[in-house]
């Protein structure tokens, strides 16, 4: 039974990497589980996730305001960003950079549109990998 889902979980990770989603510092990740943790890679992919979820409320409550505060917008894209990167969330990661740019020139429809990419781009990862 192990076997199965160590092999389910091996088709899936490799289908993320095929569809641009991870990077090889998802790979960097996984080799720092060990038997001691075994549990290593799903805490921290867990923890990206719920920290992302709360960053990307926080952008949304921040775009809908009437003047942007575009500093703390991208703040906040810095911070999904490097955690995007810690975990090798490749396709999150370059949508924060266009957001950087979006924030740069104070584009509020550029960052709304950025936003919704950034949405789907952070849930197609953590939906593959929380159920």
């Amino acid at each position: 039974m192990a076997a199965a889902k160590s092999n389910q979980l091996s088709t899936l990770v490799a289908n993320m990497f095929t569809a641009g989603l991870l990077d090889d510092q998802f790979r960097q990740l996984e080799m720092l589980q060990d038997e001691g943790n075994p549990d290593f890679v799903a805490k921290v992919v867990m923890l990206f996730c719920e920290e992302g979820e709360h960053i990307i409320g926080e952008l949304t409550k921040q775009l809908d305001q009437p003047c942007v505060d575009y500093g703390k917008v991208d703040t906040f894209v810095d911070q999904l960003w490097g955690n995007s990167a810690y975990v090798g969330a490749q396709r999150v990661k370059n949508t924060c950079i266009q957001f950087h740019a979006c924030c740069q020139e104070k584009s509020k429809v550029g960052c709304l549109k950025t936003l919704d990419s950034l949405r789907n781009d952070f849930y197609d990862v953590c939906s593959m990998f929380i159920p």
